[in-house]
C-alpha cells in the first residue's frame, strides 16, 4: 500500500500544473536593433511563446498603428520617427506580464555640408578662417569632419565626446595667408559611421571654395608732365609696385570725367598702365588713376594745367622772288595763344613786346636762295618757359651764270687719259647745260680718252626760264711725254727723301733691339713705301693738271 501511494505522488509531481507553464513563457521584439532615418517609419513585431496570451501591446510616445496580429504576436507601424526612444513590448500569460525593450536610434546623414572661407580674398600674412558646418546630422558621436586643402588633410574633428543632444556640427580653424595659398581649393568632408549600430557609412561633401591671396600695400603713382597742350596727345603712365598677383591688377584712368583706354603691363610684382590723353579744354584739370585688386582699390590724383600754344605764324611776302626784289617777312603769334607770346624773327634787330608782330624788310639776293627764316615764340606757363619755332625757306630766282670757279675758261687734258669737260652752271631754277664742239653736242656725263683732236674751243650754254648765258672754253691736250718727264722728276725727289729717311733710321736705331722687333721694323718699311707711292701718285696727278 505504501508503495502504491509513493508511485501516485511521483506521477503527480511529473505532471506540470497550468500556472507553471505560463511562468515559463518569453516575450521578444523584432528587429532586435532599430536604426531608422530621421522622419521615416518603422515596423515593430512583438511576439510571445505563451500558448494562450492575455493582454499585450507596446508602450511608446511615438505615433503607432497596429497593422497586424496573431494569437502570439502583434505588429505595429511607428510613423515620423524624429528622435531616439525606448519601446516596451509586453505580453501577459495566466495573469503574469512580461515585457522586453527596444532602443530606437534615429540617424540623419550629412546631406548638407557647408564650407565658408572668411574672407574670400586675404592679404598676405593676414589670418583667414575655414569653417565647416553640417546643419542637420545625427548621431553626432558617429560623425567626423575633415577640412581639406587641395585634397590634403588640413584638420580633422570627431564628436565622440558630445553629450548634448544636437543635430548641428561645426568646426572652425584659423590659417595665416601666404602667397603659395593663392588659388588653393578648400573643401569639407563629413563621414557618419553607423556600422557599430548595424548601419552603413554615409558621406557628405561641401562645395569647393577658392581662396585668393593678394598683396597691395603701396599706393599707385602717376607719371605725366604737369603741363599739357590742348589738343596734343600726351602719354600718361600709372604704376603700382609690390603687388600680387600683378597680372590681375585692374586700372582705370581719367582726365576729369573722360576715361582713358590704357594698355596694361605687368612683370613680377609690378603692374603698370600706359595711356594717351588729349585735353580739349584749357585750365586746371585733374588726372586720376584708380587701381583695384580683388576687394581692395586705391586712387591717386595729379593736377595738370592745360595750355594753348600753337606755333607762331611766319609769312614771307613772296616765297619765290626774283633777285633784287624787296620783300617783307613778318612773325606774329597765333590768335589762340594765351597769354600773348614774345616773338623773335631771325635777322630782326630786337625782340618784340608781348603781343607785337615782328617784321623785316630785305632785298632778295642770289646768295639768299635757300635761306631759312625762323620765327620764335616764347611763352611762360606755370613758371616754365615754352618755345616754339616756325621755319620757312626763301627761294630766290636768278638767271644762269657760268663762273670761272665752276666752269674754267681754260682746261688742260693729258693725252691718252680719260677726261671730261668741267662746267657747272649756277642759277635758280637750276639751269640746263649744253656744250658743243665743232657743231656737235658733247655728252658731259661720259668721259672720253683725250687725243690731240680734242684740242680746241668748246661752247657751253646754260638756260633756265629766266634766260641763258654762253661761255667759250679752250681745251689744250698735252702730249704724254711732257707729262711723264714731270712725273719722273717728282718720283726721283720722293725716292731720294725716302732713302735718306731710311738710312737715318737704320743708323740711329737702338743697339739692343731684339730680333722679335724685326716685324715691327718691316711694318715701318712697308708704311714708308706706301707713303712714297702715295706721294708719287699725287705728283703724277698734279703734273697732269700743270701744277
Amino acid at each position: 500500500m505504501e508503495m502504491l501511494l509513493f508511485g501516485i505522488w511521483t506521477l503527480l509531481t511529473l505532471i506540470p500544473c497550468p500556472g507553471a507553464i505560463e511562468e515559463l513563457f518569453e516575450v521578444s521584439v523584432w528587429p532586435n536593433q532599430a536604426l531608422v532615418e530621421f522622419g521615416q517609419s518603422l515596423v515593430i513585431n512583438c511576439s510571445t511563446t505563451c500558448p494562450n496570451p492575455g493582454p499585450s501591446g507596446i508602450e511608446t510616445f511615438l505615433k503607432k498603428i497596429q497593422v497586424g496580429k496573431g494569437l502570439q504576436w502583434k505588429e505595429f507601424l511607428l510613423e515620423d520617427v524624429t528622435e531616439n526612444s525606448v519601446l516596451q513590448c509586453f505580453f501577459s500569460c495566466a495573469g503574469i506580464q512580461k515585457d522586453t525593450s527596444l532602443d530606437i536610434i534615429v540617424y540623419q546623414p550629412p546631406e548638407q555640408v557647408i564650407l565658408e572661407l572668411q574672407p574670400a580674398w586675404v592679404a598676405v600674412d593676414e589670418a583667414f578662417t575655414v569653417k565647416c558646418q553640417v546643419p542637420s546630422v545625427t548621431p553626432l558621436e558617429n560623425l567626423t569632419l575633415t577640412l581639406l586643402q587641395d585634397n590634403e588633410e588640413l584638420h580633422r574633428k570627431n564628436f565622440v565626446s558630445m553629450t548634448v543632444a544636437s543635430q548641428r556640427a561645426e568646426v572652425t580653424i584659423s590659417v595665416r595667408a601666404q602667397r603659395e595659398n593663392d588659388r588653393c581649393n578648400f573643401s569639407c568632408h563629413a563621414e557618419l559611421d553607423l556600422s557599430s549600430q548595424g548601419g552603413g557609412l554615409f558621406h557628405g561633401n561641401s562645395a569647393i571654395k577658392l581662396l585668393r591671396i593678394f598683396e597691395f600695400s603701396q599706393s599707385p603713382q602717376i607719371w605725366i608732365s604737369s603741363l599739357l597742350e590742348v589738343g596734343m596727345a600726351e602719354t600718361v603712365s600709372c604704376k603700382v609696385s609690390r603687388v600680387f598677383p600683378a597680372k590681375e591688377v585692374i586700372f582705370h584712368m581719367f582726365l576729369g570725367d573722360q576715361e582713358l583706354s590704357p594698355f596694361l603691363f605687368w612683370r613680377e610684382d609690378t603692374a603698370w598702365a600706359n595711356g594717351t590723353v588729349r585735353a580739349m579744354e584749357t585750365g586746371d584739370q585733374e588726372l586720376s588713376c584708380l587701381v583695384s585688386l580683388g576687394p581692395m582699390e586705391q586712387k591717386t590724383r595729379k593736377s595738370v594745367y592745360v595750355y594753348s600754344f600753337p606755333p607762331p605764324i611766319l609769312e614771307i611776302e613772296e616765297l619765290y622772288p626774283l633777285a633784287g626784289t624787296d620783300i617783307n617777312v613778318t612773325c606774329s603769334g597765333h590768335v589762340l595763344t594765351s597769354p600773348s607770346p614774345i616773338l623773335q624773327l631771325q635777322g630782326a634787330p630786337t625782340l618784340s613786346a608781348p603781343g607785337e608782330t615782328v617784321w623785316l624788310l630785305l632785298t632778295a639776293r642770289e646768295e639768299d636762295d635757300g635761306r631759312n627764316f625762323s620765327c620764335e615764340a616764347s611763352l611762360e606757363v606755370q613758371g616754365q618757359r615754352l618755345v616754339k619755332n616756325t621755319v620757312t625757306q626763301l627761294h630766290v630766282l636768278y638767271k644762269p651764270r657760268l663762273e670761272e670757279s665752276g666752269c674754267p675758261g681754260n682746261q688742260t687734258w693729258v693725252e691718252g687719259m680719260e677726261q671730261m669737260l668741267t662746267c657747272v652752271p649756277e642759277g635758280n631754277p637750276v639751269p640746263a647745260l649744253e656744250c658743243t664742239w665743232n657743231g656737235m653736242i658733247i655728252d658731259l656725263e661720259v668721259p672720253q680718252k683725250a687725243t690731240q683732236n680734242h684740242t680746241g674751243t668748246y661752247c657751253c650754254t646754260a638756260t633756265n626760264k629766266l634766260g641763258s648765258v654762253s661761255k667759250d672754253i679752250d681745251v689744250t691736250v698735252e702730249g704724254l711725254d711732257k707729262g711723264v718727264n714731270s712725273t719722273l722728276f717728282i718720283i726721283i725727289v720722293v725716292l731720294g727723301v725716302g732713302g735718306i729717311t731710311l738710312a737715318l733710321y737704320l743708323n740711329y736705331r737702338p743697339c739692343k733691339m731684339k730680333r722679335k722687333k724685326l716685324p715691327y721694323r718691316q711694318k715701318k718699311y712697308n708704311k714708308e713705301e706706301e707713303e712714297n707711292q702715295f706721294a708719287v701718285q699725287q705728283a703724277e696727278k698734279c703734273n697732269s693738271h700743270n701744277c
